[in-house]
């Protein structure tokens, strides 16, 4: 009896024992997170999803976390199989939400440039592992292909249930009688007119946003954000993940500082104008296109970047607007 006993107390234990180590094994096992995302040859260069896109084999894609202070702290990469798609594993890392995801190199004739960087979207977050998914990326071929539709250069004329239908032009009102004039309210000392900076064109080059006399024109990004988290993974791989863009703007004497140099002063009078010569998106893409490209076109997109930065003649033609920092 009691042998029998005894037995009995093991077959109960031993269960709650092994549950018991299962439980300690979860709960002291290193978080792990997995990307997984697809890559589509834009043909048309349109900027989406079409028919005409394909999954995009041998295509390579970054994955960069900004930390509390907005630096790279966390970057790695990864290929696309035959079937467009890539898997990225984070090891000892349980929260990717501050990441996003970026082609960053693509096959011979559908590398000549990328497509926004998307964030990460959370699928499910279960036993110390995290599944994120990433929308579709894309990789630009060198120009679009013949077969795109191409966009109509005049409006159709709107069509509604009174086309063709003549209208008599209504009757003119009344003229209305004269008011007097109203009374001008003399201007107060030392008050300025309302205005709408980024509503104006303006142009600023370099050596103006490296002065601390305009700082206050920085909104956007500061002066102590990283290339990296302006430009995107491609710089990060390029230019590191420490340099910020005020250092940046100190580059010359080489090619590849030179193209930073004017792509960082662009991307800032696109932030501070909306009438600059490139929006913001044209300044990045334009930046990893070069980045991507033969040292031929980072040398073209580096004189393009700093005509606009000049307010030249047919890049808007607009002038630095800038007044010292109160």
């Amino acid at each position: 009896m009691g042998a029998s006993s005894t037995t009995c107390c093991w077959r109960l234990a031993l269960p709650a024992a092994l549950l018991l180590l299962l439980c300690t094994a979860i709960g002291g096992a290193v978080a792990d997170a997995m990307v997984t995302g697809a890559v589509f040859c834009d043909q048309c260069r349109d900027g989406q999803r079409s028919l005409f896109d394909y999954p995009l084999c041998g295509a390579k894609v970054a994955v960069a976390c900004a930390g509390g202070d907005g630096q790279v702290v966390v970057y790695k990469e990864g290929t696309t199989n035959w079937f467009g798609t890539y898997g990225l594993r984070f090891e000892g890392i349980d929260d990717l939400s501050r990441c996003y995801a970026q082609v960053v190199g693509g096959p011979e004739g559908c590398g000549a440039g990328a497509g926004p960087a998307r964030g990460l979207n959370l699928l499910f977050r279960m036993f110390g592992m995290e599944m994120y998914t990433v929308d579709a990326l894309l990789a630009l071929p060198p120009q679009a292909m013949f077969f795109c539709p191409k966009p109509s250069p005049f409006p159709a004329p709107p069509a509604g249930p009174d086309a063709g239908v003549v209208h008599h032009p209504p009757t003119p009102p009344e003229a209305p009688r004269a008011l007097p004039p109203p009374r001008s309210t003399p201007p107060v000392e030392g008050s300025r007119p309302p205005s709408l900076p980024f509503l104006q064109a303006s142009a600023c080059p370099y050596e103006k946003w490296a002065m601390q006399e305009f700082r206050c024109y920085w909104t956007v990004v500061g002066p102590d954000t990283t290339v990296a988290l302006a430009f995107g993974p491609l710089a990060a791989r390029k230019y590191g993940t420490d340099m910020t863009l005020m250092q940046g703007l100190q580059g010359r004497g080489d090619l590849y500082r030179t193209l930073l140099r004017e792509a960082t002063a662009a991307l800032l009078n696109s932030y501070n104008s909306l009438l600059f010569f490139y929006p913001t998106l044209s300044v990045i893409d334009r930046m990893n296109s070069a980045l991507l490209g033969p040292p031929r076109q980072a040398l073209m997109v580096a004189l393009r970047f700093r005509r606009a930065n000049s307010g030249a003649a047919g890049y808007g033609d607009a002038r630095c607007t800038f007044a010292p920092c109160n």
